[in-house]
């Protein structure tokens, strides 16, 4: 069951109730149109990875600003940003066994669907698929580009899938995928360019051996928030498929451009608000949002509002602030914005987006409420 909004458009900000997932509307419009234009001059397209923010309203956004479409990462997710209005979706995945193949053939019906495979198996049962349903659909090959974890090796091994997409009725070889997971956290401008330096020279190897059997690519894809911009410049990838710049986390904030400079081409957007539950020392105050209001896979979140101030050691439904650093200790009752760890998991706990105009402003209010349509939206 879908719970109440913790908030409704026209209140002030100081009533939304918590835990609630923040949305500051204004740098999120600024860091979608940033991306846009970064595309724009580059010359290559843009299609946003939808698992980030698992919300057809921020992909119709993306879209207006000139986006080709979404990524997506599972079957219930494209399902839900089709139904949602969008209407060209990427999975850049793979996906196994027989109904999830069969949901997606059948969503072909209804949008422009694309799938990645790594296997001469998987492409047979891609096939078998597509046929049952009467579609037909786009698929990539995903190539092990240095992350080491799906992908199929470069070169011969990739063509040979390629070759059988391309002599199945009901598939149609779109491209390739390359897309360096690891990457994107690398934390010195030099490590994620050797890496995506590497990464593109397996696929200028698998292009060449592509063009040997007389198969080109429309699609190159790749990239991610931490390396989009290494992508764009190569003149290699065609399509970028970054995620969180929409939001942007703790943990990508921890990069460094490559003159060593704090990585801030985006704003921070999403953030998770909490409520002071208890205060039973000097040093140290409870908040109302532990666990299941904050991934905590890339570290804890960050407190900008209270200098000093550390969040540590979360339960189910508690977070703890170090408070031995602070000038100001907040009261019982006071209200935090953190920042959260990794912005991914952290949406896919929460029910609703308070969209939140002049968030840092005495005159903050909420503007919008979203649902989060594609929370749980891992099968």
């Amino acid at each position: 069951m879908t719970m109440p909004a913790p908030a409704r458009p026209g209140m002030p900000f100081d009533d939304v109730d918590t835990p609630a997932l923040i949305v500051d509307l204004d740098a999120l419009e600024r860091n979608l149109e940033r991306m846009a234009d970064l595309a724009g001059r580059h010359g290559v397209r843009l299609r946003p990875h939808a698992k980030t923010h698992k919300s057809p309203v921020i992909a119709l956004r993306q879209m207006a600003l000139g986006a080709v479409g979404v990524c997506c990462q599972k079957v219930s997710e494209a399902e839900t940003m089709v139904r949602g209005g969008v209407g060209d979706v990427l999975l850049t995945n793979e996906i196994a066994g027989a109904r999830k193949l069969e949901r997606l053939a059948w969503l072909a019906h209804e949008a422009r669907v694309g799938v990645c495979t790594d296997s001469l198996a998987n492409v047979r049962d891609l096939e078998r698929a597509a046929a049952r349903a009467g579609v037909r659909l786009d698929v990539l090959v995903e190539i092990d580009c240095g992350g080491r974890r799906c992908g199929a090796a470069p070169g011969r091994p990739a063509t040979e899938i390629a070759c059988a997409i391309a002599g199945s009725p009901h598939l149609s070889f779109a491209g390739l995928h390359a897309y360096h997971g690891s990457a994107q956290h690398f934390r010195t401008g030099e490590e994620r360019r050797d890496a995506i330096a590497l990464a593109g020279g397996l696929v200028q190897e698998t292009l060449a051996v592509l063009g040997r059997e007389g198969l080109s690519c429309r699609i190159v894809g790749g990239a991610g928030t931490g390396t989009f911009e290494l992508e764009a410049a190569s003149g290699i990838w065609n399509e970028l498929q970054p995620g969180s710049y929409v939001f942007m986390d703790a943990d990508y904030a921890r990069n460094q451009k490559a003159d060593g400079g704090r990585f801030d081409s985006f704003e921070h957007a999403l953030f998770v608000l909490a409520t002071v539950m208890s205060t039973p020392s000097p040093e140290r105050a409870i908040l109302d949002a532990g666990h299941k209001a904050l991934s905590n896979d890339s570290g804890f979140p960050e407190v900008p509002g209270l200098p000093g101030a550390k969040y540590h050691r979360p339960s189910d439904e508690h977070g703890i602030l170090d408070l031995t650093g602070c000038e100001h200790r907040p009261g019982l009752g006071d209200k935090l914005l953190l920042i959260p760890g990794h912005c991914d998991p952290t949406v896919n706990l929460h029910d609703w987006y308070v969209g939140v105009r002049g968030l840092h402003t005495p005159g903050a209010h909420v503007a919008s409420v979203w649902r989060v349509a594609a929370r749980g939206a891992i099968f």
